[in-house]
C-alpha cells in the first residue's frame, strides 16, 4: 500500500522497517538514551566533533568523529572521518577507520572503505564493505562463561572386558 505525504512517496511497510531498525538499534545500544545532536539531511560539517550520548548523522562529514556514545549514521549520510565511538549503527557511507569500543552495526546499504577494530561486529547482506577487521577481545571485555561441561565416562552396564 502506498500513500503520499508532502509529494514524497513512501510505503507504510518501509516506514516501519525503518522505524524497527532504529527502535532496535536504541533497545540494543546500552544507555544510548535520547540523541544529543543530530546533522540533518544537506548539512556539511568540516570538522571534528567530540561528544559523550547519542548523536545522529544523515548529512556530510569531513573530519573526525570522537564519541564516548552512540552514533546512528542514517542512509543518506558521507562520512569522510575517522570514526572513533563506543557503539556504531550505520547505514550510509563511511570512508575511514573505524573504532568501536562496544559494537558496530552495519545495515544495508552500508558502504564502507576503511577498517574496522571492535569486539562486536554485525552485518547484513547488502551491505559492501572493503577493509580490514580486527575483533580484539582486548577493546572491550566481554565476560565468557565457560560451556563445556564436564562428561562423567561411564561404563555400560553388563559389558565384561577380556583381556586376552
Amino acid at each position: 500500500m502506498w500513500w503520499q505525504e508532502n509529494n514524497v512517496q513512501t510505503s507504510s511497510r518501509e516506514q516501519e522497517g525503518e522505524e524497527v531498525i532504529m527502535a532496535a538499534a536504541n533497545s540494543i545500544i546500552a544507555g544510548a538514551g535520547d540523541i544529543s545532536a543530530f546533522v540533518g539531511e544537506g548539512v556539511k560539517f568540516k570538522g571534528t566533533i567530540s561528544y559523550s550520548g547519542t548523536v545522529k548523522i544523515d548529512g556530510y562529514l569531513d573530519g573526525e568523529i570522537e564519541a564516548d556514545g552512540v552514533l546512528l549514521i542514517g542512509e543518506e549520510a558521507v562520512i569522510q572521518a575517522k570514526v572513533t565511538a563506543r557503539t556504531i549503527v550505520c547505514k550510509g557511507k563511511i570512508t575511514g577507520d573505524i573504532v568501536a569500543k562496544a559494537r558496530v552495526e552495519l545495515r544495508a546499504p552500508a558502504v564502507i572503505n576503511g577498517s574496522i577494530q571492535t569486539p562486536i561486529l554485525f552485518m547484513e547482506d547488502g551491505v559492501l564493505f572493503n577493509g580490514a577487521i580486527e575483533m580484539a577481545h582486548g577493546v572491550c571485555d566481554i565476560p565468557r562463561e565457560a560451556l563445556l561441561l564436564p562428561i562423567e565416562v561411564m561404563t555400560p552396564p553388563n559389558i565384561k572386558r577380556v583381556n586376552g
